[in-house]
């Protein structure tokens, strides 16, 4: 735990600046009053957090996302922000003088450490509203900017605006590593929740050639220790963004202790017919041939334990139905077990106010109304 009568509050580097201003604390805070006062709600929202981040608390109160739970306030303290900052440049190498976007509301951690990487690396941040298009109004181009999967997918004819590009919130779809083979922008997914500060691991998803090879993996940022518990679990030791030794619930394929492969939710996981199968695994290989948002989960079945069914957000149409089945049968990635049993066509999914699929929740819905 970090003392409070040690804390001072944190400097803001000589060449941080916020659309095309170049400010100090006070100038900083003013602008920040400004944007409360009198901006849209996406300014609004960054305004809060830099007053919160230049008073003279410890800390600051982040609401997890809720994508995997009922979502939560936790406290973060600033150094642990300010070591997370630090680790993402030098992983990134950027720098002073990086020009950044911010394009994420700054009400959850990843908008918020945009904002902090800024203030301690010494940026040139630009705040764009957090739409699902956020490149459409924008027309210089950016050394670094942080988006979620939806926003790459409708970016993907103005990427070249952006020279480094991380993706969080969710996995990138195997048709989304497709689409961003062979373009110029470096292409990252992150891997991180808000415990651990924002990510603590990425992979470039379209390196070059020479480094495919190594692609499939996770490498850890900076002072980060990974390993595994009996349930083959990531274990994450980041002395300096948590206090705590973090357990997740995702299993992975530990190559190093700053290596790995992940594989899925453990609470995800189906036990079918005695064959432990892995949602998200299934997900990947069906990525190619459904055109709309769907997951793969379970229900229970007298014979196997648990049978795999298919969700797809759509409306129902027979034809698509029976042609989706087929497709699905003839598909030869698929191990039996991993056949769905059932599809659903549902209209629309259950979300998380961050735009995360409530899979549970959803799959209640389904079977409440039927197919």
């Amino acid at each position: 735990m970090q003392p409070a009568n040690t804390f001072s509050i944190p400097e803001i580097h000589d060449s941080f600046a916020i659309n095309g201003q170049s400010l100090d604390k006070e100038g900083l805070i003013q602008i920040a009053y400004n944007f409360v006062k009198e901006g849209e709600v996406y300014e609004q929202e960054g305004g809060n957090f830099l007053l919160d981040w230049l008073n003279d608390k410890d800390h600051i109160i982040v609401q997890t996302s809720g994508s995997t739970g009922k979502p939560k306030e936790i406290k973060v303290f600033k150094q642990q922000m300010i070591n997370s900052a630090m680790a993402t440049g030098k992983f990134f190498k950027t720098g002073t003088g990086t020009t950044a976007l911010l394009c994420l509301p700054a009400t959850y951690i990843a908008g918020k450490m945009m904002l902090v990487r800024a203030m301690i690396l010494g940026w040139k941040i630009d705040l764009v509203p957090p739409k699902t298009n956020p490149l459409d109004t924008v027309y210089k181009q950016y050394d670094f900017c942080a988006m979620v999967p939806l926003q790459l997918d409708n970016s993907l004819n103005r990427l070249h605006l952006i020279k480094k590009l991380i993706v969080g919130g969710g996995p990138v779809s195997e048709n989304l590593k497709q689409l961003v083979q062979g373009i110029k922008t470096k292409v990252f997914e992150t891997y991180g929740m808000t415990e651990t500060v924002t990510h603590i691991a990425a992979r470039r998803v379209n390196p070059k050639k020479k480094d495919k090879k190594d692609s499939a993996y996770f490498k850890a940022l900076p002072n980060i220790t990974l390993s595994i518990d009996d349930r083959d679990c990531l274990v994450i030791k980041a002395p300096q963004l948590n206090n705590e030794t973090i357990v997740t619930n995702d299993v992975v394929a530990l190559k190093t202790y700053k290596k790995f492969i992940w594989k899925g939710r453990y609470d995800n996981v189906i036990n079918s017919g005695g064959v432990k199968l892995y949602p998200e695994q299934i997900e990947t290989k069906l990525q190619l041939l459904i055109g709309h948002r769907f997951f793969i989960t379970s229900v229970p079945d007298d014979v196997l334990g648990d049978k795999v069914v298919l969700i797809v957000e759509r409306d129902y149409d027979k034809i698509a139905f029976l042609s989706l089945k087929e497709s699905i049968q003839a598909l030869t990635s698929l191990d039996k077990y991993e056949i769905p049993k059932e599809i659903y066509f549902l209209p629309q999914f259950i979300e998380t106010n961050t735009g995360k699929v409530q899979r549970t929740k959803t799959l209640d819905l389904v079977l409440n109304r039927g197919n």
